[in-house]
């Protein structure tokens, strides 16, 4: 399956979004989470090359799924809420239902940096310029290759 092309500052600029409205509802523990691995994924944006902080901003995001679940269920008090609120509230919950296709997309820039068993397949259709063998001796060049040294 082919996923379309998603700029990982996108994800970044929507969960960052999400997540302040989010914080108009919720506090303590769901804004230190969810920043944090935002800070992550700001650290994965900086460092292209780096395989650690996609890992990690791909562990963070799979962690934060399960951690939005438990605090949204136990602080979310329908009844008490006012329209703004309940507006933080949805917010939160979009972000908690959009992260599962987040981490397909991340997972998906993962593995065209080389996590898990090196760059996929999608990368990998340029040839190396490298022959497979070095020469032994490099100062060896064609014509001393067969024959006996010279005397003089």
């Amino acid at each position: 399956m082919e996923l379309p092309a998603v700029n990982l500052k996108m994800i970044l600029l929507v969960h960052w979004l999400l997540t302040t409205w989010g914080c108009i509802t919720f506090s303590g523990p769901y804004p230190w989470a969810n920043f944090t691995i935002l800070a992550v994924g700001v650290w994965a944006v900086a460092q292209r090359d780096s395989v650690d902080a996609m890992s990690l901003f791909l562990g963070g995001l799979a962690a934060t799924i399960f951690l939005d679940i438990v605090h949204i269920s136990v602080f979310y008090r329908q009844a008490s809420f006012t329209d703004t609120q309940r507006f933080g509230a949805g917010m939160a919950i979009l972000s908690l239902l959009l992260k599962p296709l987040s981490c397909c997309f991340v997972y998906h820039m993962y593995r065209e940096r080389g996590g898990f068993l090196g760059p996929s397949q999608e990368r990998s259709g340029y040839q190396t310029i490298d022959s497979p063998e070095a020469p032994t001796d490099p100062f060896v060049g064609s014509e001393g290759r067969g024959h006996s040294p010279q005397g003089y």
